[in-house]
């Protein structure tokens, strides 16, 4: 074996180790006959992912290998870590190699030639393949506790029950660290998977992670958004985060409604063909103004008609939380177009509510 294994040899010496390595990173599952049985390759309950803790070291019926009936996926313990470490390769060997007590490999000097850029677009639909259903979930637990009950079934919000977080360059240099995630998929204008949005929440799922940055984005971005449809083809409600737009969506749920999920994508933002009408739900700061400004500039020079909508506060979410979906209803209703009020505003749902 060399010095600094490969891949192949990492993924053998994991194997040989079986055991011990489901009870670290599988911690959650239990050994039943020759298999480790475990919700999901991210270590949830369940056990609908199973593991083969016997077999020969490789080919058919190789120890380490693990299928997830649920999904159909399958690979061997190198690519458990992989996932674990959110699709990052350096990191992943670097895990294993610890894991293993094995030397890590000296820093390649600066004449050795850059590896190839990861394609974060790929990493992003990977990372919402894995994600779960929200329903039951630390993040529908989130998206109650900001009065967005309703979007707990949202089929472009996903679940991560251990999302790696990074700290950043400006941050204090630590150890990467996992949380729960909120996943909102971005998408482009035909329904491809572009980016997605990770929210970082608190082990409770009554606020944010205590990082930083508990928002980032992985993948293509600019231009593209995480879309919440409706029924109404030539409306359309822009705004930056998913929670803004959802606030609104809460009281106007007929209308497609697009999270751009910052001020400076907001006014990049690809507008669709046949759109009428567009409503900018505007967060009350610099970025969102400026933001807002770009978009409406873009779009009526398309001939589309624009109109801000403002909240009471900083942001349409602060409004929903303080005020409630009828009041809310009630502050928006004189900013939209009197026929647009009348045919898709909700007030008979935000009294319910």
């Amino acid at each position: 074996m060399p010095i600094h294994p490969t891949a192949a040899d990492l993924s053998r010496r994991l194997a040989d180790n079986v055991e011990a390595f489901c009870r670290r990173y599988l911690s959650n599952g239990y050994r039943s006959g020759r298999w480790w049985c475990v919700g999901d390759v991210f270590n949830s309950e369940g056990e609908s992912m199973y593991v083969r803790l016997t077999g020969p070291s490789r080919g058919k019926g190789a120890r380490g290998k693990w299928t997830d009936g649920a999904t159909g996926e399958h690979g061997d313990l190198l690519d458990v870590i992989r996932l674990q470490c959110g699709d990052r390769w350096k990191e992943t060997l670097a895990e294993a190699r610890a894991f293993l007590s094995l030397p890590q490999p000296p820093i390649p000097g600066r004449a050795r030639p850059l590896p190839a850029a990861r394609d974060t677009v790929e990493s992003a639909r990977r990372m919402l393949r894995y994600g779960r259903p929200v329903p039951g979930t630390v993040a529908a637990a989130y998206l109650r506790s900001r009065g967005l009950e309703h979007a707990v079934d949202q089929p472009t919000l996903r679940f991560h029950p251990r999302c790696l977080y990074r700290p950043s360059a400006k941050e204090p240099a630590g150890p990467d660290i996992y949380h729960p995630a909120l996943l909102a998929s971005v998408t482009d204008l035909s329904g491809a998977v572009m980016a997605v949005g990770r929210t970082w929440l608190s082990p409770d799922g009554r606020g944010k992670a205590a990082v930083r940055d508990p928002r980032r984005t992985l993948g293509n971005q600019l231009g593209h958004g995480v879309r919440f449809a409706g029924t109404v083809s030539d409306l359309m409600v822009a705004g930056e985060g998913v929670e803004t737009v959802l606030s609104v969506q809460r009281v106007l749920p007929a209308v497609l409604h697009v999270a751009a999920l910052s001020g400076a994508h907001l006014g990049a933002l690809i507008l669709p063909p046949g759109l009428r009408h567009l409503y900018i739900a505007r967060d009350a700061d610099p970025a969102g103004e400026s933001g807002a400004a770009t978009l409406r500039q873009r779009a009526e020079a398309a001939g589309i008609l624009v109109t801000d909508l403002d909240p009471r506060e900083d942001d349409f979410n602060t409004d929903l939380c303080h005020i409630g979906p009828r009041d809310l209803a009630l502050h928006l209703a004189p900013q939209l177009d009197p026929n647009d009020a009348v045919a898709h505003l909700q007030f008979e749902e935000a009294l319910a509510a």
